[in-house]
């Protein structure tokens, strides 16, 4: 179960469609016989169920809550043809858990907020929870595993022979730390692409644009195809981020393209980079510079095979098929 925001997988963003649509092409290549519900425009070697044809961000006359109530019904009331069901869409669908024989395996993405860890609490016995990182785990919740996001590598190339740029890859908001990538930027002398949708129009207008011009540029969202070529080419990958990061697709993405990421050391940043082998760990922008003066002793292709032997489909889709036999086996 994909969410209904966007198409999965996604034309520009939408992370947890990126990812359900990963989990999703992994299995079938594995044999499982899967079922995909998302939007009715998704892409998918197995069988598409849909209640909408197109995602609510994409189409804005659609209401979210009720888009997200038939959809989740919609699977629930089939339950009972699934072995299991693997949840990509948050707390929501825990609450018809308890109604249905089939059970339930959810990735949990993140938390939007504490007030929504009642819900998993509630659920704990039969929940079957997964986290996306070590870091990223309630002390409250049971968990049965970390798995690691996982991405299809033939989507990256790997380059060798990057440009003279920085690169900034997220959504522009004070969260992702867009501000920040441009003061390293600026302070160390480097050219600054900025590529992502903008989540918070104050503060684009008020402490982006007003700082874009020949050495800072924004580019505007990047679809994959984009994304590749903005990656492989960079020096390295800026994520400043301002909070505990679930994970960071974006990281791991660099680095298949063997290009290293200067990161502030939070969330599940020391677990997706290894510090002075396929990037930097740092706590401020002065390290960040510092950072950047010390690139040309990271080598690429250790960031290449770092992120292929961690963050690749095949890997993700195979640790979920493992814990499927575990919990019909019990």
């Amino acid at each position: 179960m994909s969410p209904v925001a966007w198409r999965t997988p996604p034309r520009h963003y939408g992370p947890w469609e990126q990812v359900a649509s990963n989990i999703a092409e992994g299995l079938i290549k594995l044999g499982v016989d899967v079922t995909l519900f998302a939007t009715g425009d998704s892409i998918t070697a197995g069988k598409l169920d849909a209640i909408c044809s197109t995602g609510y961000e994409e189409d804005r006359e659609q209401d979210a809550k009720v888009l997200e109530c038939f959809h989740i019904s919609n699977l629930m009331e089939k339950a009972a043809g699934f072995d299991i069901i693997h949840n990509n869409f948050d707390f929501l669908p825990l609450t018809y858990s308890g109604l249905i024989k089939t059970p339930v395996i959810t990735t949990i993405h993140g938390f939007s907020s504490p007030k929504i860890i009642p819900v998993f609490k509630k659920y704990n016995a039969i929940g079957h929870y997964v986290s996306i990182s070590n870091a990223d785990r309630s002390p409250e919740l049971n968990y049965l595993a970390t798995v690691y996001n996982g991405l299809d590598t033939t989507d990256f190339i790997f380059n060798d022979t990057p440009e003279d740029y920085l690169l900034y890859l997220g959504r522009i908001h004070p969260d992702k730390g867009t501000a920040e990538a441009i003061e390293i930027a600026k302070k160390s002398k480097r050219k600054l692409l900025i590529a992502g949708i903008i989540q918070d129009e104050n503060y684009f207008k008020e402490k982006i644009k007003p700082k874009l011009g020949p050495q800072i540029t924004y580019i505007g969202p990047a679809g994959p195809e984009k994304r590749n070529t903005l990656l492989g080419n960079a020096l390295a990958l800026l994520h400043p981020i301002n909070f505990n990061e679930p994970f960071g697709m974006s990281v791991a993405e660099a680095m298949l393209c063997g290009t290293p990421v200067i990161a502030f050391n939070r969330g599940a940043m020391p677990e997706l980079i290894k510090h002075e082998q396929t990037g930097f760990l740092v706590n401020t922008v002065d390290e960040a510079i510092e950072a950047v003066n010390q690139l040309h002793s990271i080598s690429r292709q250790a960031c290449y095979h770092w992120a292929k032997e961690q963050f690749s489909m095949e890997k993700m889709a195979g640790d979920y098929y493992g814990l499927y036999k575990r919990i019909l086996t019990q």
